[in-house]
């Protein structure tokens, strides 16, 4: 047997992350080797990890969970357990069909915020079923002093999404916004927004758990809801860019989709020892 455990390096809109196939559920995924594997210094470097694995190996998976279907165990770069990520399923989904693991262009990934569906398109795209979006009324954050209000929006996972006259390149997104933990128990994703002309908004986000990331494809979808809630909307699409590229999300009366790039960078073998290091 080869010794290492194996790994792959991808990313969507330069969203990046850490995938490990771990089709018997053996591997034992603890926050410090999430924090070492992400660290781009001591590790691998990335945004996050995904571990592909049964859905019926995960004890934690909602019950909705088909046991066959492939889940995607996301932790976030601290270590923390993470309900979704929008550019990470589009990864997940890539990792999926490259490795002959599931043979059709459309298909289910499980996640803790339920099934996903996605669609490999030929264009080297991918679409994900992102689910309902909730809007729940409206919370201040601060950055450097200043405050920003927002739609308070649930992708599956907590964002808030503030829409700004300054422009989003202006901000110092170093340090965490601050917010009242009593409106987010568990932290939240700030997405900044530009709306530059109809149909296209520009968005910068910091995610709980990691920081200013390069693109987020939940904060896609929550961007879009606020901006279409400033137009008394309910349903509408947008080109959505960010730092890393261009996402295009649609909402509509029965769901939301986000459709992206989703690029597998390289693969490997972390040495053994390294990983029973940490």
């Amino acid at each position: 047997m080869e010794q290492g455990i194996e790994f792959l390096k991808g990313h969507g809109t330069e969203n990046d992350f850490v995938l490990l196939p771990d089709p018997t559920g053996t591997l034992e995924l603890t926050p410090s080797r999430v924090r070492a594997l992400c660290d781009r210094h001591r590790g691998l470097g990335a945004d996050g990890v995904l571990r592909v694995i049964p859905g019926a190996l995960v004890p934690d998976a909602p019950p909705e969970t088909p046991p066959d279907d492939w889940f995607m165990d996301y932790r976030n770069a601290d270590g923390s357990v993470a309900e979704l990520c929008g550019n990470g399923v589009r990864v997940f989904a890539r990792y999926l069909g490259d490795a002959g693991l599931v043979a059709a262009a459309e298909f289910r990934v499980g996640s803790r915020s339920g099934p996903r569906q996605v669609r490999r398109n030929k264009d080297g795209t991918v679409t994900v079923e992102m689910g309902q979006v909730r809007c729940n009324g409206t919370a201040t954050v601060t950055v450097e002093g200043a405050a920003f209000t927002g739609l308070v929006v649930d992708v599956g996972n907590p964002h808030l999404a503030c829409l700004i006259d300054l422009p989003v390149e202006h901000l110092d997104l170093i340090l965490p916004p601050g917010h009242d933990p009593g409106n987010f128990p568990h932290g939240v994703n700030v997405e900044f927004i530009n709306v530059l002309a109809a149909g296209k908004l520009r968005m910068r986000v910091h995610e709980r758990g990691v920081g200013e990331t390069r693109s987020c494809g939940t904060g896609a979808v929550a961007a879009l809801a606020g901006a279409l809630q400033v137009q008394e909307r309910t349903t509408g699409e947008a080109d959505v860019l960010v730092p890393g590229g261009r996402l295009h999300v649609a909402i509509g009366g029965d769901g939301s989709t986000l459709t992206g790039p989703a690029v597998l960078v390289a693969s490997g073998r972390l040495a053994l020892d390294w990983w029973l290091s940490h």
